[in-house]
């Protein structure tokens, strides 16, 4: 074994175009670290519905300039068999490790295919990227970016000429077209050939956001404004300027990009701590609420003050907060969320006459909807303007919600005072989430298998009254990995992560709440039923 991974080592070097992974990929073959090894050439980082994402290093497991031009020529040869020859493939990419790279070389290959190929100006968020493939009639859109990962990820994430992320049959078609590209020797990659766009493609977006407020609307809230280390803060600093928003108060540690993340563990508003610079600035300013961008700025967080202190609204908090105010502003088509996410908005809609469609998780899926007008999931992602961005925007989404807190803040109330409304009228919807991070993917399998061969009767003393298998679909969803527990009054379901080494559950409570008076009392039984139902999932999955 030993030998033929210092074989298989020495082939890729001799490929490997880049000077850094070059470097340490020749280190470790003269450590002879066979462990470090093994696991760089275990296989091959797999490209999927989320296209690629993973450490950056040398070697096939890890994302570096090698994998990066193989996927794109995989990319480029697929998008030919289509018929797309001398179409154009438009290319963004965050301020992470290497993205430019990575950018640089997807425009060579492209260039090389016989396709055309050009790059966004600078790093800018990825709903620019998606803005851009419709606006300038590309065939396809790569964006290079690892989005909330940890610091020393990357990812390739590939659009096609609708606008939205690639789903299944596409996915597997692109990975069969990487696989077949026997070595970079054979991939042309010309040295100049594309273009590097202006700011005109920013600015088209930019004036489109503009068409995410309801003319004449209030515009007083005051933000305090966080990029977490990201490329959000300009893009979303001019837009609020332009729709005449108070300025953001910036959380000045993490306003400008940086591939280290210094100040938080994860880049995730979701990930405990990570919001901590942002609170703190609050406290000091006093604003109507608090706005993050995760580093790509696709995703927004929302913060309020809650008695004495602050706290994030849920994702499924602020998705039914959105809707609301677009029923209330008349908004028409359909509203559209991932299975993981909310019953609350299928309730809204329905109450306003609306379609209300339940896609599987992930963008790629709630932004095909029918006649989509708004799309949420719970992990914080908004799509707010469909027919300019067919993706979540943190950006558009960051707008929305601070029109609505300005119309709030002109009645005297806030953005729980609406929470608390929709729970007297719809039902308080209380949800939460059993997230297990695991360093090996096997315990993922294991728990998966576990429940799926001894599934629970009952959670929190809830009988189960509906078992579902997701990997055998259902009749308005295609096959995933997942399953779907219902209960009386609640619901389950588990599925492992996407782009996480997680296994992810999902939990919402609903109790009918008879008045303002009697919320209390249903928060502090939801809160009771959820903490039962969580340790209870996590006895029966042996996590």
């Amino acid at each position: 074994m030993h030998e033929e991974l210092i074989a298989q080592a020495q082939a890729w070097l001799t490929e490997d175009p880049d000077p850094d992974t070059r470097a340490e990929l020749a280190g470790l073959i003269d450590a002879r670290d066979d462990a470090e090894l093994a696991a760089r050439f275990s296989g091959t980082l797999q490209f999927g519905t989320a296209g690629l994402r993973g450490e950056l290093g040398a070697g096939p497991m890890r994302m570096n300039r090698t994998v990066v031009i193989r996927a794109a020529a995989g990319l480029a040869a697929y998008l030919r068999k289509q018929g797309h020859d001398g179409g154009l493939v438009v290319i963004g990419y965050d301020a992470r490790y290497k993205s430019r790279d990575f950018a640089l070389d997807t425009a060579a290959v492209m260039t090389g295919a016989g396709l055309r190929a050009a790059i966004l100006p600078r790093p800018l968020p990825t709903p620019v990227l998606a803005f851009a493939i419709r606006h300038l009639g590309a065939v396809a859109g790569v964006e290079v970016t690892a989005s909330h990962n940890p610091p020393r990820d990357n990812g390739y994430k590939v659009y096609l000429g609708d606008g939205s992320q690639i789903v299944p049959p596409a996915d597997a078609e692109i990975a069969a077209e990487i696989a077949a590209v026997p070595s970079l020797t054979t991939v042309s990659r010309p040295t100049e050939g594309w273009d590097t766009l202006d700011d005109s493609v920013l600015d088209a977006y930019l004036a489109r956001t503009d068409a995410v407020l309801a003319e004449g609307s209030p515009r007083t809230a005051r933000t305090v404004y966080t990029a977490m280390h990201g490329v959000g803060k300009d893009v979303l600093l001019a837009a609020f300027a332009r729709a005449g928003f108070p300025e953001p108060d910036l959380v000045a540690e993490q306003a400008e990009p940086d591939p280290d993340f210094p100040t938080v563990a994860f880049p995730n508003p979701e990930e405990p701590g990570a919001m901590d610079l942002a609170f703190a600035r609050a406290r000091e300013t006093a604003p109507d609420l608090i706005i993050a961008n995760d580093p790509d700025a696709d995703r927004c967080a929302v913060a309020v003050q809650d008695g004495t202190d602050w706290r994030m609204l849920r994702g499924d908090e602020v998705g039914a907060l959105l809707a609301a105010h677009l029923v209330r502003r008349g908004a028409t088509g359909t509203f559209a969320e991932s299975i993981v996410s909310s019953s609350l908005l299928g309730r809204i809609a329905e109450k306003a006459g609306l379609r209300h469609v339940e896609t599987l998780t992930g963008f790629k899926w709630i932004a095909r909807a029918e006649g989509l007008r708004y799309g949420y999931e719970e992990a914080l992602g908004y799509c707010v303007d469909p027919d300019g961005v067919r993706d979540k925007d943190g950006i558009t989404a960051a707008l929305l919600v601070t029109e609505l807190a300005s119309q709030l803040k002109e009645e005297g109330r806030t953005l729980l005072d609406l929470l608390d409304d929709l729970a007297v009228e719809h039902g308080l919807h209380a949800t939460d989430q059993l997230s297990v991070r695991v360093e090996d993917l096997s315990l993922i399998a294991a728990a998966m298998t576990r429940l799926r061969e001894q599934p629970p009767t009952a959670l929190a003393g809830l009988p189960v009254t509906r078992t579902e298998d997701l990997t055998q679909g259902t009749g308005s969803l295609p096959p995933t990995d997942g399953l779907r527990y219902t209960l009386e009054g609640a619901r389950v379901i588990v599925r492992p992560s996407g782009t996480e080494p997680k296994l992810k559950c999902y939990l919402e409570v609903v109790v009918p709440v008879a008045s303002h008076a009697a919320l209390p009392e249903a928060r502090a039984k939801a809160a009771d039923v959820l903490e039962s139902i969580k340790r209870d999932l996590s006895a029966a999955a042996g996590i």
